[in-house]
């Protein structure tokens, strides 16, 4: 960490009033001291020179999945459960202590580059700590777990079939080992990865655990059709409706997806304080459907979002996302639906609340953690920049191309365009190797 003072910044704070102003930002170690306008360099403070640039807030993906990152174009035009049981659940079963090192920094690499500075991530069954090793040695923000997998059967591969036991300990052991890492820059989070997959033992003693060490779980909940119906069957209930009856909706879930969801089920969200991870992108493209956001945002469910696996959706970048999360909605609800103030608050403010820190992190405030972001919006595809609304720009026009510099815990973690904390050329080759690797140990092509 370092000093740095960011000059003449469009800074938009996404603070209570939302304000935008330009000017600067001092930052100290890991914190934002100050905010105002014509501040003088201090001592050893690195200046950047952010004429003609925008400073927003760091994005907040709130359901990511690392280690599926080497997946990417292996699970295309599939729908949920075959996508699972013929691509993913085979691929990630051959997962070595290697590979998932380089797909999480395959992963983080995209990440950062396209201005995510804090995400939640879903493991898989084994190997995770490596995974832990790669958020570790990146600077990214992340809030993490190993997937659990008891329930048998299923078409789940043997090799990640767990027993109940087995899953809880080394969740707890890994929790113990890396929660709070980095001055709490990681913190765990408990994956069982959904409602079939997971026996009732295991998601009660989730429950107590989550309660016992105060972290957050992560699961998936009512993303398909098909998965409901699984569901009912298992357990007589809908989706929401079983985990509230477990004691597990609470301010501490973080569900991601939830498209298909009854009146019920939205008033336990909402009564709850359950946080939902709308993932646009990956809803489309496995054609699960569309969630009804401006429905969960009327009856104050607290939403953000995420773009869930790479093979699922093909990047991890919240330009696109937040594009979608605003134009699926409008024909079918009208052009002033989903607004991009709405949709950028989602991806900054929205996740931090997601993820219990909107007091450290989600907008730029004097206090608050240093994770933010340098837009280069002085480009052809972003003007004329008069009259109108900086975050109509970001969200509708900008893409990650334009992500020019990313700070994390006030570290530069990406400046100018180039990766401090990733070796690019050496993960893309591993990336390579590694999934060559994995595909001769499965029947996937």
């Amino acid at each position: 960490m370092g000093n740095i003072l960011i000059k003449n910044a469009e800074i938009i704070t996404m603070n209570k009033q939302e304000d935008m102003l330009v000017g600067d930002v001092r930052i100290k170690d890991d914190i934002i001291v100050e905010i105002g306008s014509d501040l003088n360099p201090k001592g050893d403070e690195k200046v950047i020179d952010a004429t003609n640039r925008t400073l927003i807030p760091g994005f907040v993906q709130t359901h990511i999945h690392l280690c599926q990152t080497l997946f990417r174009g292996k699970g295309d035009d599939l729908e949920l459960m075959d996508w699972l049981r013929k691509r993913i659940w085979p691929l990630e079963a051959a997962h070595d202590e290697e590979s998932l090192y380089y797909s999480a920094m395959l992963g983080i690499g995209e990440l950062i580059s396209s201005g995510t500075t804090t995400i939640v991530d879903m493991e898989t069954v084994h190997h995770t700590d490596y995974a832990f090793q790669a958020i570790a040695k990146s600077g990214i923000r992340a809030l993490s777990g190993k997937v659990m997998m008891d329930q048998k059967g299923g078409n789940v591969p043997e090799a990640l079939q767990e027993d109940t036991a087995s899953s809880l300990q080394e969740s707890v052991d890994l929790l113990e080992k890396w929660n709070g890492y980095g001055n709490g820059r990681i913190q765990y989070a408990f994956s069982p990865r959904f409602v079939i997959s997971c026996t009732e033992p295991l998601l009660t003693e989730v429950r107590d655990l989550s309660a016992r060490y105060d972290v957050k779980v992560h699961t998936h909940a009512s993303e398909n059709l098909g998965e409901i119906e699984i569901v009912q069957a298992m357990t007589g209930m809908r989706n929401i409706v079983y985990l509230d009856h477990l004691g597990l909706a609470n301010e501490r879930l973080i569900l991601a997806h939830c498209v298909w969801l009854d009146a019920e089920e939205r008033r336990i969200l909402r009564d709850r304080g359950v946080h939902v991870s709308h993932c646009p992108g990956s809803n489309l493209k496995l054609a699960s459907g569309i969630a009804d956001t401006p429905g969960m945002l009327h009856d104050h469910v607290s939403l953000s979002l995420g773009a869930d696996g790479a093979p699922c959706n093909n990047n991890l970048d919240m330009f696109n996302e937040m594009r979608l999360a605003a134009i699926i909605q409008k024909p079918q609800h009208g052009p002033t639906t989903m607004d991009a103030r709405s949709v950028f608050r989602m991806a900054t403010i929205g996740g931090a609340k997601a993820v219990g820190m909107e007091e450290k992190i989600g907008s730029i405030e004097v206090g608050k953690k240093a994770d933010l972001v340098l837009l280069n919006l002085f480009n052809f595809h972003t003007f004329p920049s008069y009259d109108v609304d900086p975050i109509s720009r970001i969200v509708y026009s900008a893409t990650r191309a334009d992500v020019e510099t990313t700070i994390i815990d006030g570290e530069i973690v990406m400046e100018r365009g180039l990766l401090k904390t990733v070796d690019k050329e050496i993960v893309l080759n591993e990336a390579n190797r590694s999934i060559k690797r994995l595909l001769k140990h499965t029947s996937i092509v």
